[in-house]
């Protein structure tokens, strides 16, 4: 599969290339867009064309597949997928989506049209802590679960002090909750309600820079926390069952390393120490209380590249699902709609 990259930032350089590169025997990246080649903030990879002419990737037949990295706001999902879409190539789309659920619902459609597949970028469902969670619930010693708690917090005043004005497409839900919200769609589906708790915590006519959504499924309770004035961070996933809790304290660990260029072909990319395992604590069937450590899974941002190589290659089923993503753009509006 031949792909090409519009951007040639931050997040084509550190959250794509080093995975995909990992997978030259399946995916090679042929072209990188930018508007301005004079800018070197990373370096060029080997045997990559770099073009600022989109026409050098819009009509190259031999790509198969384009993923927008650009900023989310402007319209510049909206306006980038239409354009590749309507080129006959494949997209894959950088969060969030897109800036409305209108805009998600148009892009789908026409992707439709097309016979083609175009697809968000929900890296973190492919999360250590995430995958970890998802397999202390599945081995049943927590018993049925009543409520999870996921955090994703900072301590970053600057970055809400520094922003005078609102806008949904740049709220910190639209920026953070698009990965916690489409973790807990793509496990649970759809909840029976939501309540939102969304805020400025500057005021209005500033950024929103926390968010507090508890999603119901029946009986369990999962909320989904996060800030920007958090000076210590709570544990990223607090899960409460019948019969115990399991407290993971540390995050997924790719992005930590990603920024000290700590890159995939390391062998200990990702991987928790042993400090970092959760703790599950839990009373079995005979009553025996039980404290134990869960070592980590290993996760992998890449696996977005496996499923949609196999989507596009091999027409299978794709994993992240218009209908997911239509249900999270649809709850991140809803999140901010009562803001100014």
């Amino acid at each position: 599969m031949n792909i090409a990259y519009i951007g040639n930032g931050k997040s084509t350089n550190r959250y794509h290339l080093p995975f995909v590169l990992q997978r030259k025997d399946r995916i090679t990246v042929k072209k990188i867009y930018a508007r301005n080649l004079a800018k070197r903030e990373w370096d060029r990879v080997a045997g990559v064309e770099y073009t600022d002419n989109i026409d050098d990737l819009l009509l190259d037949d031999d790509i198969d597949l384009i993923v927008v990295c650009t900023r989310h706001d402007q319209n510049l999902h909206y306006d980038y997928a239409k354009l590749v879409l309507n080129h006959d190539k494949h997209c894959l789309v950088e969060k969030p989506f897109m800036e409305t659920s209108a805009q998600a619902k148009e892009i789908f459609d026409l992707a439709n049209q097309k016979g083609k597949i175009v697809q968000a970028y929900q890296n973190r469902r492919f999360d250590s802590d995430f995958l970890t969670v998802i397999d202390v619930i599945e081995n049943k010693k927590l018993g049925e679960v009543l409520e999870m708690e996921m955090h994703f917090d900072y301590y970053r005043p600057e970055v809400p002090q520094s922003v005078d004005s609102f806008d949904p497409a740049l709220s910190y839900l639209y920026g953070h909750g698009c990965h916690t919200i489409d973790q807990v769609i793509s496990y649970f589906g759809a909840p029976d309600k939501i309540h939102y708790d969304v805020r400025q915590l500057l005021g209005e006519g500033r950024m929103n820079d926390y968010f507090d959504l508890d999603l119901y499924y029946g009986v369990l309770k999962i909320s989904v926390k996060s800030s920007y004035f958090r000076v210590k961070e709570r544990p990223s996933f607090i899960v409460y069952g019948k019969k115990g809790c399991f407290v993971k304290e540390k995050k997924d660990r790719q992005e930590e390393h990603l920024k000290l260029f700590h890159m995939p072909d390391n062998p200990d990319f990702g991987l928790d120490l042993p400090e970092h395992y959760g703790t599950l604590t839990y009373y079995d069937d005979q009553g025996v209380y039980h404290e134990e450590k869960v070592v980590s899974r290993k996760g992998d941002y890449g696996r977005v590249y496996d499923d949609l190589y196999e989507a596009i290659v091999n027409k299978l089923p794709v994993t992240i699902t218009p209908k997911q993503t239509m249900l999270q753009m649809e709850i991140l509006e809803t999140g901010v709609k009562n803001l100014k």
